[in-house]
């Protein structure tokens, strides 16, 4: 297979192994640079060995994280490094432009699958596997990857909705101490070991946002409440209660100081995950009030006192067995902290009815203590799985959001790693069956889909060989026998299930796997069965008990005659609800056994993957013992046997881990045809297809090649822009290629072409703004110009107003003047008429009757024209200006009249004596610029001789001197 994928010559078996000895030593010199490769697929050549030195000199170097082409690699640090994991790395890989470029973090997978769903590519749902073993660190990979996304996908606009995304995203976190709380335990190979498996869908709307959260389990194991292995502990919830509870908690729940439980084996072993405060105040956030929480952790000291009840053996079989003295206070306190009936408490678990008979008639018998201490533990676990449930669907009520309200959804599963024990049960047979489906889905999605769809497309492909386990599956769940249908036929035969016979049926009926074995020096009736990870000896002892999972319907009534608030939501009394614990006695149908719910589901949850694009996270530990800077190699080298990344990392090397139809690859990608230049012919014109319909049926395959090609020529433009003076041939994409239906693409690749696209855009933008902000400029000097022809109008109508009124005061001024120039020739007539030959110089004083009139006449002789100048002066000038502007235009004596002196002619002189005085000076009118706004505007012409204020001032001054 090396020699295939390598290109290397066939030789002789020394040879080559000589040879590969020689590649190997040269690589391990240079182990000094090992930490430096980011990407396995960069080492060369390609082995297990050399795969395992390039790990181990990264995790020596604190380096946890590596990429194998398309699986991220993360190595368990056994240790918190908090500076890997803060908000200020997370908000650097979700602003980088090409986070692959980066180092490898399991950030570079959270933001490519958050790019993926902002990228509308198809399948535009996204779904991250991480996998491993248990205690490589799954759990803790889930967790920073909600954190990451509870961080990158929250940008609201308001206030109000800033507040509405921090409560949502921090009640999907507050569910991970919750459920890590009820469903993990400390283990033989993990401290915080995930005793289910949980599918996380984080719902984002259709900006991106996150929204909400839903949460989906899979198998709790239930039988952790009641039967611990050795060294193992139960639930860290029954440590936490406690360790963390108050005084008066500790009287209210009946858990003193240094108390013994039978069913919380090794107390004083304290870990990181006893923290009562961290889970009450997450349980605060999802809305479980501290009363609901006081009842549940009261449920499960209850739980806790249950399962201290001993019975003792009765020496007759009618007469029912007993608890033996010191259980009868654990009696007394399981029934008041439960809400049940002392008596009735411990009836039921003593006495079993049985209905027999077409009547339907009630048999009592009293149980062994065997089937005592199996009813008490059925009634135990009923209680807690059936109370985790309950928090479950709490969490989903709390975090999920409404159906309109999202439209994509990225899913992190965290299921159970494959597990190897000395006592291995059903829990680990359905657990081993999970991860060899998701093996299998892995291998489905990368390794043969992609040489399958290579072949169908064309594509020319050095095949690798890869480790295929679908005969296991066969083994497990194929039709029409398997190990599951055997175990679950056992379960449908109405008779006692016997360990050594069931060991037999499997044995021979499924003699012809290659995966099963078994194992003759065992004592214990067990098969053995070889999985993807190992070969895992399974016991048959209490297999098809546990399978059948029976709940007798009298516990079941037990529990609705709780006086307990809780126990009462839990186990309601209706009658019209049947379940599986009470069957009715006519229904011939089979009751579904845990292994046939624990199927379905699983095969729920793979069409779910199937529908998304998935990912991979590979967990490896680097040591069984969970220390810090500890390497071990034989156990590291298992786990990359049992996960196949060397094959992994093969085909990555030299495939293209992401396809497109051709359709979505032109929809996406067509408008790369801009950044080609434009040629005036050729078969690849920018635009070969301008004259078709877009996406006629007829024509679609015709278009469509014309069209990708159009694109295909726009990579060398691509290339040469991204390219930078320090960038080899080598660190360059490789190209892509275009199948008969897809066109496959490395991420390098489809990283080049984003960068392209968004260059686009951003050029389209710019033209868009561009050409919004002329239309804007256009709007505005149009509205500018309207703004002033309206203006101009209103002010020429004011205009029109205002010369109206002067004229109207000018006609009024006209014709008062006229009157009075009339009235003075008048007077000066009559005067000349009348006079008699005395000296001038007492004309003037003849004139008045009186001092008043006197005074009256030279106000309006001195007055008149003040006012016609004010009226007319320019708008805004002030008083005191207006006055400099009358006595600058007007230069009037400012003297009494009889300051003025009239010559006379001579006595000699012959002719009519006139009395008109002659003129002081000359009065002259200088106007180079008129004072007035508007006197050079004559809409209509006079009908009177006078025209301006000359006329109008020497007629005064000659009146003056009259």
């Amino acid at each position: 297979m090396l020699q295939q994928v390598n290109g290397h010559n066939p030789r002789s078996d020394g040879q080559a192994r000589e040879y590969l000895r020689e590649d190997l030593q040269e690589f391990l010199d240079g182990e000094v640079l090992l930490f430096q490769l980011d990407d396995l697929t960069r080492v060369n050549p390609v082995t297990l060995e050399t795969v395992l030195r390039c790990l181990q000199a990264r995790y020596m170097a604190d380096r946890f994280y590596t990429n194998a082409g398309c699986t991220l690699v993360a190595l368990n640090p056994f240790k918190p490094i908090p500076q890997l994991y803060s908000p200020e790395l997370m908000r650097e890989y979700h602003a980088a432009p090409q986070p692959q470029k980066l180092k490898p973090h399991v950030f570079t997978v959270g933001e490519q699958t958050y790019r993926n769903v902002k990228s509308l590519i198809e399948p535009v749902n996204q779904s991250i596997v991480v996998s491993g073993e248990s205690g490589a660190g799954k759990t803790w990979t889930s967790r920073c990857l909600m954190k990451f996304y509870a961080v990158v996908a929250a940008s609201p606009a308001s206030w109000e909705t800033h507040k509405i995304a921090e409560r949502i995203e921090q009640r999907i976190l507050n569910s991970n101490p919750v459920m890590e709380a009820f469903g993990n335990a400390c283990t033989l190979r993990n401290n915080n070991s995930s005793r289910f498996g949980k599918f996380i869908q984080l719902q984002l709307n259709r900006a991106q946002q996150m929204t909400g959260a839903a949460v989906q389990t899979y198998l709790l194991e239930k039988t952790r409440v009641a039967c611990q292995a050795s060294s193992e502990r139960n639930f860290h919830i029954f440590y936490q209660i406690c360790k963390g509870a108050s005084e008066d908690e500790r009287l209210q729940w009946h858990l003193p100081e240094g108390a013994a439980f039978s069913w919380l084996p090794n107390p004083e072993r304290s870990l990181e995950e006893d923290c009562f405060e961290v889970t009450r105040e997450a349980m605060l956030h999802l809305g479980i009030d501290t009363p609901t929480q006081n009842n549940i952790f009261k449920v499960l000291a209850g739980l806790l006192h249950l399962g201290n009840i001993q019975f003792a053996a009765s020496e007759d079989e009618a007469q029912p067995c007993q608890p033996m003295d010191d259980a009868k206070c654990s009696v007394r306190t399981a029934s008041l902290l439960l809400g049940l009936p002392e008596d009735v408490l411990l009836e039921t678990v003593q006495i079993r009815t049985i209905r027999a008979g077409r009547q339907q008639q009630v048999f009592r018998k009293p149980c062994p203590r065997a089937e005592c201490d199996t009813r008490r533990d059925c009634l135990a676990k009923l209680i807690y799985a059936r109370l985790f449930d309950w928090l479950v669907s709490v969490i989903n009520s709390s975090i999920c959001a409404d159906t309109d309200s999202w439209t994509t959804f990225i899913g992190l599963l965290d299921v159970y790693g494959f597990e190897s024990f000395p006592d291995n049960s059903l829990e680990q047979l359905c657990i081993n069956y999970a991860n060899e489906k998701l093996q299998q889905h892995f291998v489905a999605h990368y390794l043969r889909a992609q040489q399958e769809e290579y072949a169908v497309e064309g594509l020319e492909w050095s095949f690798v060989n890869y480790q295929d386990n679908q005969a296991c599956l066969d083994l497990i769940e194929g039709s029409p026998i398997s190990i599951c249908s055997l175990i679950n036929e056992e379960c449908r035969l109405n008779r006692p299930s016997s360990a050594a016979q069931l060991q037999t049926r499997i044995e021979t009926a499924l003699a012809g796997s290659p995966c099963l074995g078994h194992n003759k020096l065992s004592r214990e009736p067990s098969f053995i069965v070889v999985h993807y990870a190992g070969p895992v000896r399974y016991h048959t002892a209490g297999l098809v008990e546990k399978n059948k999972d029976p709940v007798p319907p009298e516990l079941t009534r037990l529990l609705q005659q709780s006086q307990d608030p809780l126990l009462m939501g839990l186990f309601p009394t209706n009658p019209k609800e049947k379940t599986q614990e009470e069957p009715s006695g006519q229904s011939r149908n089979p009751v579904l056994t845990v292994v046939s719910k624990f199927k379905a589901s699983l095969e729920q949850l793979l069409q779910v993957l199937h529908s998304t694009t998935p990912h991979y996270i590979r967990c490896i530990k680097p040591n069984s013992q969970g220390q810090a800077q500890t390497f071990v190699q034989e156990e590291v080298l298992s786990q990359l046997e049992a996960c196949g990344l060397v094959e992994t990392i093969h085909i990555s090397a030299a495939g293209f881990p992401i396809r497109i139809s051709h359709q979505n690859f032109v929809e996406r990608y067509k408008l790369l045809r801009r950044l080609r230049p434009h040629t005036s012919s050729g078969p690849h014109s920018p635009h070969p297809a301008k004259g078709l319909p877009e996406w006629c049926p007829h024509s679609e395959e015709a278009m469509l090649e014309p069209l990708i090609q159009d694109i295909l020529h726009t990579l060398p433009v691509l290339t040469q822009a991204a390219a930078t003076p320090g960038d080899s041939a080598e660190a360059m994409p490789a190209p892509m290629h275009c199948g008969r239906t897809k066109v496959f693409i490395t991420d390098s690749m489809l990283e080049l072409l984003e960068c392209g696209r968004a260059q686009v855009l951003e050029q389209c933008a710019r033209c868009i703004q561009g050409g919004w902000r002329r239309h804007r400029h256009r709007e505005q000097a149009r509205q500018r110009r309207a703004a002033m022809l309206i203006q101009a109008a209103i002010r020429s109508w004011l205009t029109r107003k205002h010369i109206q009124r002067l004229h109207a005061a000018a006609t009024v001024i006209k014709h008062a003047w006229q009157k009075w120039r009339i009235r003075m020739a008048y007077l000066a007539a009559k005067e000349l008429d009348g006079v008699e030959e005395k000296h001038f110089s007492q004309a003037p004083c003849s004139l008045s009757t009186s001092p008043l009139q006197t005074r009256f006449l030279e106000a309006i002789i001195r007055l008149w024209p003040l006012g016609l100048v004010l009226a007319n002066t320019a708008m805004g000038v002030s008083s005191f200006q207006r006055k400099l502007v009358v006595w600058a235009c007007l230069h009037l004596p400012r003297g009494s009249p009889s300051s003025y002196s009239v010559q006379t002619a001579q006595q000699d002189q012959a002719g009519v004596t006139s009395i008109r005085a002659l003129p002081q000076g000359s009065i002259k009118f200088h106007c180079r610029k008129s004072p007035l706004r508007y006197a050079d505007i004559c809409p209509e012409p006079s009908p009177y001789s006078v025209t301006g204020f000359n006329q109008i001032l020497l007629e005064r001054h000659r009146l003056i001197h009259m």
